[in-house]
């Protein structure tokens, strides 16, 4: 099938390469333009670029896809579908239409739960133990398409947002392709989305991170782990900032809300009485590092309180 893929950060590559590895011919990639990174804010490009060049197939980088000449761009590229992944940008009516088949998007949750920017950080951050994968016909609402295909996965209660990224990003690589199979066949029928079912999941940002000890073990312990990579749960210590990047969540131990307990590594009373264990930690100018080793260059007296 001849197409136009629309994505930008590393999520979408694992479905570019599959499609080209599948025989399908990618007309042309559009992607968000190069940003600033790293200390010396050089331009960098964004990851499907680096892959789409790498195959030889044309970048486009547009301020806007709402423009005549994208427009334009677009029916002389001619695809019989447009796939998005995490594009970044709305595609107006225009470019909706265009396409014999529509554009597809491949989106990381089970729609119509978790709408929006973060799908894959607000399933950890809400302790949820499944989430999955949907390829959705696009229309002009925020993720409220018609439904093509879905595939579930569990999340195991350790599992870091960057770890399910990472499963996601695969799984969804791989059901696009059985999604424009079944296009191309007319042995898909799209489904509604109950829309009263629908939740949010909106862009994150850094005042989710500071943590609040007087919260149950189990929510923090998900919060610090749906905010790993980025932008990481933090706490207080001695007037320093500490970022949080793993925790175990223990029994009650006793102790007030924040206070550091006489137990084994970096271990913290919550709110509900349980206590938590921080075993990954990250100090001012520091690298990540395990609690123990952390404690041996920061010893940290019983009875301390965080936050």
């Amino acid at each position: 099938m001849r197409l136009v893929f629309m994505g930008t950060p590393d999520f979408a590559v694992p479905a570019l390469e599959n499609l080209l590895a599948a025989g399908h011919t990618v007309a042309g990639v559009f992607c968000q333009p190069d940003r600033p990174k790293g200390r010396g804010h050089k331009l960098a490009p964004p990851p499907v670029k680096q892959a789409a060049l790498a195959h030889g197939i044309p970048v486009f980088q547009p301020a806007s896809v709402k423009t005549e000449e994208s427009l334009a761009l677009l029916r002389r590229l001619a695809p019989a579908c447009i796939v998005v992944v995490a594009y970044g940008k709305i595609l107006p009516p225009a470019v909706l239409e265009l396409p014999p088949l529509g554009c597809v998007n491949i989106h990381a949750s089970l729609l119509p739960r978790y709408r929006g920017a973060a799908p894959i950080q607000w399933a950890v951050i809400h302790g949820d133990a499944e989430t999955g994968v949907t390829t959705m016909q696009m229309d002009a609402g925020m993720d409220t398409g018609a439904v093509l295909e879905q595939v579930s996965c569990p999340i195991p209660p350790d599992m870091t947002a960057g770890e399910l990224f990472n499963t996601l990003s695969a799984l969804g690589g791989q059901l696009i392709l059985s999604t424009l199979r079944g296009l191309e066949a007319g042995t898909l029928t799209p489904r509604p989305q109950d829309h009263a079912k629908a939740t949010a999941a909106p862009m994150l940002d850094r005042s989710l991170s500071q943590v609040d000890w007087r919260k149950p073990a189990e929510e923090i312990h998900n919060l610090i782990r749906g905010l790993n990579p980025w932008p990481s749960a933090k706490t207080t210590l001695a007037g320093a900032t500490l970022k949080l990047h793993a925790s175990r969540v223990l029994g009650p131990m006793g102790g007030q809300p924040g206070q550091v307990l006489a137990a084994p590594g970096l271990t913290v009373c919550c709110g509900d009485g349980n206590a938590l264990r921080l075993t990954l930690v990250q100090a001012e100018g520091s690298r990540p590092m395990e609690d123990e080793a952390y404690l041996r260059g920061h010893p940290v007296a019983a009875g301390t309180v965080l936050g």
